[in-house]
């Protein structure tokens, strides 16, 4: 027997019963689905994350507390380390420094409510610092903040959520935890990594923040500017130098402060991105082995609802291998249709934006993936065909 006539009996075999056969393809289709689907989310959020980093710029450094630095001497972050940074002879290499406070705040406009997740107490620099440019009106200036005046710049989600559009905005008050801000000016939108929504925020002077938002603690952040991304490695050893003094770090000790550049933040979150990716794809494998199974517990079923066929079919002749070849044939044809319709349904799942992030796909994924779907027909198809082919015919003319 040819491999087209075992091909001929395998397709004859599957499809004199569909509805079983299309159950069996179910946890297959599913698996294969599955990890390309969370593969391609897991991507598309490594380049949310990258493309929001990147639009910082590359010559950003944050330097933020350290929890445990020092211990019961840990010195908090002040508006006067952020000032000290910028010092044309200890620090020539940082351009700009900014000190920032983040809190929550519920923002009021008429019978509009809405829970900002971050309002950022700063100072004007900050803007330049961070790549936020004014999309309408205007930034608030050094004289706001020394005078404390209440007055904030909001992200374009916010200003939307608040007053429908983002153009309405402008000149507006607003009441943030019931103290009254007046709007200056809408951010241009940035866009959401899926983890952090850069347009959902509200941007005020710092003394107005602290006066009536926060309170007066540490700073969560001091955002730097170094004079060029060739010379982020300088501005970060010179920060350190200046923060060690103020904070009496002495040599060897651990700080009280952490300080990270753009390229290692984008690391250290793509690298829990990945590790997260890596977790989701393991858990969607578990589906192909539990659609494997299912392959190896139908094929069974298979095979002892056809032990006469089987019998008649050796009796006349047929060579244990085309028994084999048959039911191994079937296995992998219900793997390979469950996995090309996986493939389908995976790629074009991924077209649609989950949970704010809009997936990637990865080829490699699908060509794995689908590799997969036939290996798993192979191997858990091989122990009912095996057992197929080695039923002697006498004893499958007898089964009932």
């Amino acid at each position: 027997m040819n491999l087209l006539e075992i091909l001929r009996f395998a397709v004859r075999g599957l499809t004199a019963n569909k509805l079983r056969s299309a159950l069996t393809t179910l946890g297959i289709t599913i698996g294969v689905a599955a990890v390309i689907l969370l593969v391609a989310v897991g991507n598309g959020a490594s380049a949310a994350i990258a493309a929001s980093i990147q639009g910082l710029g590359t010559n950003v450094v944050n330097v933020s507390p350290l929890r445990g630095g020092q211990g019961a001497g840990a010195r908090p972050l002040t508006v006067q380390d952020a000032h000290a940074l910028v010092d044309p002879v200890g620090a020539p290499d940082v351009k700009a420094a900014s000190p920032v406070v983040n809190t929550t705040a519920t923002a009021t406009y008429g019978q509009t409510s809405y829970s900002i997740p971050t309002v950022a107490g700063t100072e004007p620099a900050y803007f330049t610092t961070t790549n936020r440019a004014i999309a309408d009106g205007a930034l608030f200036t050094d004289e706001d903040v020394a005078s404390a005046r209440k007055v904030v710049v909001l992200g374009p989600t916010t200003a939307q959520s608040l007053f429908g559009t983002a153009d309405a905005a402008v000149g507006k008050n607003v009441l943030l935890n019931s103290i009254q801000f007046t709007v200056l000016g809408v951010l241009q939108a940035k866009g959401s990594t899926g983890l952090q929504n850069a347009d959902d925020v509200a941007v005020a002077p710092l003394s107005a923040v602290q006066n009536s938002l926060s309170g007066y603690g540490s700073l969560n952040q001091i955002a730097v500017q170094a004079g060029s991304a060739d010379s982020v490695a300088l501005a970060q050893a010179e920060i350190t130098a200046i923060l060690d003094a103020r904070h009496g770090i002495r040599a060897g000790a651990t700080p009280d402060y952490q300080i990270q550049n753009s390229e290692q933040l984008l690391a250290t979150r793509t690298s829990a991105t990945q590790t997260f990716t890596v977790l989701l794809a393991a858990v969607a494998a578990i589906s192909l082995l539990v659609g494997g199974i299912g392959v190896t517990n139908i094929m069974l079923v298979t095979v002892t609802e056809r032990i006469r066929e089987i019998g008649i079919r050796k009796a006349i002749g047929a060579p244990r291998s085309a028994i084999l070849g048959q039911f191994l044939a079937e296995a992998t044809m219900l793997s390979l249709f469950g996995g090309l319709l996986g493939v389908v349904i995976g790629v074009v799942g991924s077209q649609f934006t989950v949970a704010g992030i809009t997936p990637v796909v990865v080829p490699s994924s699908i060509a794995l993936a689908f590799a997969v779907s036939a290996l798993i027909g192979l191997f858990f198809g091989s122990f009912p065909a095996n057992r197929a082919a080695k039923l002697r015919p006498i004893d499958a003319l007898r089964h009932e």
